[in-house]
């Protein structure tokens, strides 16, 4: 392992590379003996088995880039400058027809340079500098490929220590929490999977075992991050109640539909009791409503499911979101090069309206009124069917 790079403080002495975990009050989790079994497992290889790596130089140097090259052993590698910018990968319509493979086969190490952490306020307090971005699944609605072109295979940042030791700064600069909100009543919560499924980049990163053993150490603070894939590997990580994983969940001829390489969603219900048995905060994603004939029984079976298999000791603490389907133009035409019969449900020019987001993005959305009457309803069966499942968020 390579000598630790120098650097300390915040703005532009924000350290980049460092030995791992240098600081006294967390450290990583151990790889126990069922996270490397499911980690090798034909399950987590039909996920991500991957053949080439595009990479930063000093992503590759890094302790944690040569963690990552060390599981991947005789993989081509090919040099970058940009994690950003890979003109045969992104910028390269030809594989927009190799969406899924791309996905399975490709991981890109890059170093995460700016880092800032933003004020949310709905699903969380705070969004945090993301350990990924991109993914090895391929929901036909995730908002990530809008920025990247014709391919969104996993990025992992290997600068993690950076990362996490900026965010500890940010939690001790808060304090406590002086009242309730949405988020949470007592807690700080900070989202680290806005742009990547956690869960999924534990095939092959420490990542996110690093930054759930970092908020063990941090009582004001929670980390938080959603998830379609079911990795029995995180149960192991020991979060002691300062992780909140939300499974994503909606009508399974849906996802089945869009939810492409997924974990099916039965599978995602039931995987909340040993989460929580494992220490986590469990809610969760009533996300993406789709709206289309039908939807509103659909919607109601999956809450009936919910009710049925769920034990108290789960009903108890979850909360949920709902977030209706936004959608773009480009992310649409991508679509249609490998997976057009979602656009079906996913393009509804009649229903849908222009709104630039408060990212900048032009997106589209349900028109106001639709998407007002939408929510409604589905509140409505969400007190007839699950009167339990409180509403933390709606958009």
């Amino acid at each position: 392992m390579p000598a630790a790079r120098s650097g300390a403080g915040d703005g532009p002495g924000e350290p980049e590379q460092q030995a791992l975990f240098g600081w006294q009050d967390a450290a990583p989790a151990e790889e126990a003996a069922p996270r490397r079994a499911f980690r090798d497992s034909p399950e987590a290889r039909r996920m991500l088995d991957v053949r080439e790596v595009y990479a930063e130089p000093a992503a590759l140097d890094s302790p944690r880039g040569q963690q990552i090259m060390a599981r991947l052993p005789g993989v081509r590698v090919v040099e970058v400058e940009s994690h950003w910018r890979i003109p045969s990968l992104h910028g390269n319509d030809g594989n927009v027809g190799r969406w899924v493979r791309v996905k399975t086969e490709t991981l890109v190490l890059g170093v995460k340079h700016s880092l800032a952490t933003r004020p949310n306020g709905r699903s969380a307090d705070f969004i945090a500098p993301g350990t990924s971005n991109g993914c090895a699944m391929a929901c036909a609605y995730c908002y990530v490929p809008r920025r990247k072109g014709f391919a969104n295979p996993i990025t992992l940042f290997t600068n993690i220590e950076a990362i996490l030791a900026h965010v500890q700064r940010h939690v001790r600069a808060q304090g406590r929490k002086p009242e309730p909100n949405q988020c949470d009543p007592d807690a700080w919560v900070y989202d680290f999977g806005e742009n990547g499924d956690c869960s999924v980049d534990d095939l092959v990163c420490d990542n996110t075992a690093d930054f759930i053993a970092a908020f063990r150490a941090m009582p004001t603070a929670k980390a938080s991050f959603a998830t379609k894939f079911v990795n029995p590997g995180l149960l192991a990580l020991d979060p002691r109640g300062r992780t909140r994983v939300r499974f994503s969940v909606m009508p399974p001829g849906d996802a089945r539909l869009l939810d492409i390489r997924t974990s099916p969603v039965p599978e995602r219900i039931a995987a909340a009791a040993d989460f929580l048995d494992a220490g986590y905060e469990v809610h969760f994603n009533l996300s993406p409503v789709v709206l289309r004939p039908g939807w509103e029984r659909d919607w109601a079976e999956l809450l009936d499911h919910l009710d049925d298999v769920l034990p108290a000791r789960v009903k108890e603490q979850a909360a949920a979101e709902i977030i209706m389907l936004t959608h773009n133009e480009g992310l649409h035409d991508v679509n249609l090069g490998w997976h057009p019969r979602g656009e079906d449900l996913l393009w509804q020019p009649d229903l849908q309206e222009t709104k630039r987001s408060q990212n900048g993005a032009l997106n589209v959305r349900y028109e106001i009124d639709v998407k007002q009457r939408a929510l409604a309803h589905l509140r409505q069966l969400i007190a007839e069917r699950a009167p339990w499942l409180r509403v933390r968020y709606a958009f």
